[in-house]
């Protein structure tokens, strides 16, 4: 018990005289009694064991919500596991830090960026100094803290980014408002994919899913309502790990046993998805593939390089099948957005 024996005692030898005077709410006073006194002695107990002050109300009913949202998504109905976005809500706060635990990602940007721009203008003809993906509505598909959301914002495109995780979505949108021109370009939204399939239906132009897929439940459903919320013909780029001995050694005995690089615990091996197996469920939905690079981190470096080997990280890029002779994406560019295009602009990948 949280109170003491004396007070209970005392509260005791209270309630006997109050019946032995016939007071009716004797019984009703000694229980209330015994509340009051076991909540004030819980309280300085949780005053003793924190110097910090208790959590607001507020506070206390979001971190509730969040995990009930975390309990639904363990659904067999949905691709979010509910075990990895439990892993993330720990770090839902350092995602800005660029030497913290997603540095890694941090510098993925410096090749998947261009690797997503890049393919976007070799398959349109329409090029805009400065704004290069301007008109392009894009989907980021477990955003995070928007790491990459704001680099293809700044590239002129409009981009949604998603997460399941309330807390990652709070700390993308405080980031993208100190930015008044990424705030207008980007809106987070805190939901899983299939939660938007219905009232997106072949919105986007392009969808990223970048570090996503080996932490997602159920893989081919996650495909599938990707296909459902793409234009035809629309892009889909995604960077993940290969299911090899190699990524096993480097990816989590070396990445995050030995080196630190991500917290351990961040990705299990089963999860891991070969290139071939990706590339046969795309082209199931409808999918074909264009391009699959491997890519190499060297973590003395802290940076990351292009390699023809697809056995440890690798990148890909799909396009959903369209009508023939449909333009792409990147041609339905009005010639009023083409306007607002500046000729002078530069833009930072």
């Amino acid at each position: 018990m949280l109170w003491g024996g004396g007070a209970a005692r005392a509260l005791s030898r209270g309630l006997a005289r109050r019946r032995a005077a016939g007071d009716d709410h004797a019984d009703l006073s000694f229980q209330t009694g015994l509340r009051g006194t076991a909540q004030n002695n819980s309280w300085k107990i949780q005053l003793k064991s924190s110097s910090t002050l208790p959590v607001p109300l507020t506070e206390t009913k979001s971190r509730m919500l969040t995990m009930k949202r975390l309990g639904n998504f363990s659904t067999s109905h949905s691709s979010v596991d509910s075990k990895e976005m439990k892993k993330f809500q720990l770090l839902a706060h350092k995602w800005w830090d660029e030497e913290g635990e997603y540095s890694a990602l941090h510098s993925m940007n410096d090749i998947r960026v261009p690797f997503i721009r890049d393919a976007l203008l070799n398959m349109s003809r329409n090029h805009y100094l400065g704004n290069p993906l301007s008109g392009i509505k894009i989907l980021d598909v477990g955003c995070g803290g928007g790491l990459l959301s704001e680099p293809l914002a700044r590239l002129g495109a409009s981009v949604t980014g998603i997460d399941p995780l309330e807390d990652n979505v709070r700390t993308a949108d405080r980031h993208k408002s100190f930015d008044p021109v990424l705030d207008k370009r980007i809106q987070y939204k805190s939901c899983s994919l299939e939660e938007i399939v219905e009232e997106s239906m072949e919105t986007f132009d392009v969808i990223v899913a970048s570090e996503v897929v080996e932490h997602v439940a159920d893989l081919e459903m996650f495909i599938n309502c990707c296909s459902q919320v793409l234009k035809p013909e629309g892009s889909l780029f995604i960077t993940t790990i290969n299911k090899t001995q190699l990524s096993y050694i480097l990816g989590i005995v070396v990445a995050e046993k030995i080196l630190g690089i991500v917290p351990e615990g961040t990705h299990e091996w089963e999860k891991f998805v070969p290139p071939e197996e990706l590339e046969r469920l795309l082209e199931s939905n409808g999918f074909s593939v264009k391009a699959v690079n491997g890519m190499l981190y060297n973590p003395l470096s802290g940076s990351w390089s292009w390699m023809e080997s697809t056995s440890i990280n690798y990148a890909m890029h799909a396009v959903k099948s369209g009508a023939r002779g449909q333009s792409s994406p990147t041609d339905d560019l009005s010639e009023m957005e083409s306007e607002k295009c500046s000729a002078t602009a530069g833009t930072a990948v």
